[in-house]
């Protein structure tokens, strides 16, 4: 039952679940799964891991089951529950029910639970057994196919180049008090790349940041190549950096490096992210990424910024930035340099170069973008919500820094 060479649309399989598994094998799953067969026996059959079966019939959202299809024996049949309700009206315990039934006590628990007539809160077979099956028959809708608000609100969200996740973050900072308007990043996911729904427009797959077109499973994330490090005169290190940057809760420090445009091109762009509030500025490098050219440019940059909100700036220790004390003798920022080989002591600015890679494609000429075009780039950024930030913008929470700063300024 050997599947056809090359990955199916929906269901493909990466990082420890094996090769991509063929459209044959997923028909078989799927067909397996409307006969009610058990996933570890299709697993078995099939030839493929059971979290596979699992996770095909989580993304179809359950699958149709026939009329005359027959029922896993790991589901109560007819005559169970029949038993079941003779005993239940004798007055046993769900625990000697179980006993007798040669089933767990959670199981017979959770079918008086589910399937009593809440009327009468009686128990009756035959009512029972016909709401399990129609359960079983018909895949359930999702929030966003039955709540068009929702859909529309989350489908502007994602233009917007919001990932799923602070796409339902966000919700809760716009609807603070209305209940319906709220759904899980991992409902959005499945509405993008679950076909058979067409919940959501196929162009938003474009848009997701990965820029896939199939969802890469939860997993560990291979290595990324650091640039080489070079011996800077007069480097300080990032161990004596002030112990007030490491909490983020006061504003002012900032991280920093270079994104790096195609080999023989010389383009680069500075890019220095705000500890506390995650805002970027972008620095503009027209003539090349030498490091005087840096140094004017992450100057410029950081004049947007009152002093007090220019503290510091930690960056990699790559050679743009060796005239660091130019830079510190100009706008009297202390420059501290990362550990070689240490991309998490800028965690701010390691993530935030990734979401510039959306606009600004690894291999390209970054020459090409004018300073218009970076502070367009940077303003959309800003404009994006935060989880760690409980889903505000990074513009919203430097602009409420400025707002405090300034009372502070006054009554001071």
């Amino acid at each position: 039952m050997g599947g056809r060479s090359g990955g199916t649309k929906g269901f493909g399989t990466r990082g420890g679940m094996g090769a991509r598994i063929g459209y044959e094998i997923q028909e078989a799953i799927v067909d397996m799964l409307a006969l009610g067969w058990g996933k570890p026996q299709i697993a078995e059959l099939v030839g493929v891991s059971p979290q596979h079966v699992r996770k095909v019939n989580h993304i179809l959202g359950g699958v149709y089951r026939p009329k005359d299809s027959e029922y896993d024996p790991r589901y109560l049949d007819r005559e169970e529950r029949h038993e079941l309700a003779r005993l239940n009206d004798a007055g046993h315990s769900v625990r000697e029910i179980g006993r007798r039934l040669g089933r767990s006590p959670s199981t017979v628990s959770r079918e008086l639970r589910r399937n009593r007539d809440l009327r009468t809160m009686q128990y009756f077979p035959e009512r029972a057994h016909r709401l399990a099956w129609e359960r079983q028959r018909r895949p359930k809708q999702s929030k966003i196919a039955t709540n068009p608000p929702l859909r529309k609100v989350v489908q502007e969200l994602l233009n917007k180049r919001l990932s799923p996740d602070q796409v339902s973050g966000r919700l809760r900072v716009l609807f603070p008090d209305n209940e319906e308007m709220r759904i899980s990043h991992e409902s959005i996911y499945r509405s993008i790349y679950i076909y058979p729904r067409g919940e959501m427009s196929r162009e938003l797959k474009a848009t997701l940041r990965s820029g896939r077109s199939v969802r890469r499973p939860r997993g560990q994330r291979g290595s990324r190549g650091t640039r080489g490090t070079s011996r800077i005169v007069g480097a300080v290190s990032i161990a004596e950096r002030p112990e007030e940057v490491e909490g983020r809760q006061v504003p002012g420090h900032h991280e920093g490096d270079l994104i790096i445009g195609s080999t023989g091109s010389n383009s680069a762009v500075a890019t220095i992210v705000e500890r506390t509030s995650g805002y970027l500025v972008l620095g503009h490098l027209p003539h090349g990424r030498g490091s005087e050219a840096v140094i004017d440019a992450v100057a410029e940059a950081m004049a947007f910024y009152p002093t007090e909100m220019a503290k510091t700036l930690t960056w990699d220790r790559g050679a743009e930035m060796a005239n660091h004390a130019d830079l510190t003798s100009r706008t009297g920022i202390n420059v501290y340099f990362a550990d070689p080989y240490s991309p998490w002591q800028r965690g701010s600015n390691e993530n935030i170069n990734g979401l510039l890679r959306e606009y600004m494609p690894k291999g390209t000429d970054l020459s090409v973008h004018s300073a218009a075009d970076l502070a367009a780039i940077a303003k959309e950024l800003n404009d994006r919500p935060r989880k760690r930030l409980g889903y505000l913008t990074p513009g919203e929470v430097l602009a409420n820094l400025q707002a405090r700063d300034q009372g502070v300024a006054r009554t001071g």
